[in-house]
């Protein structure tokens, strides 16, 4: 059966690979987006550094927890809070600054 158009398979030598070439939008998923916009955060030595400054974090701590939800909106607050950052990410994400503000709220919620 053929694959509909937005799927590639790859083969390796071990097992075939579906790979989806459509990507929704990283806002759809809040933990997804969450994740993105802390790479995007770490990306930055200076950011970084004051995230871990405002939220209290250490890089140890923010490791072990990475998975939880009041760490993921702890992110999502500090983008949120200083207008340049939440500007850039969004830009960087491909997504509207709302959809961080968004995310932030479906995790708390």
């Amino acid at each position: 059966m053929p694959l509909p158009r937005k799927w590639n398979t790859v083969y390796s030598s071990e097992r075939e690979l579906t790979i989806l070439r459509d990507r929704s939008s990283p806002a759809a998923d809040p933990e997804a987006l969450a994740l993105n916009a802390l790479g995007w955060v770490l990306g930055d030595e200076d950011r970084a550094l004051r995230l871990l400054a405002l939220t209290g974090l250490t890089p140890d701590a923010l490791r072990e927890r990475l998975g939880e939800r009041q760490v993921l909106a702890a992110v999502l607050d500090f983008l949120c809070a200083h207008e340049p950052d939440l500007l850039a990410a969004a830009d960087a994400l491909g997504i509207e600054p709302q959809e961080i503000a968004d995310a932030r709220e479906r995790l708390v919620a």
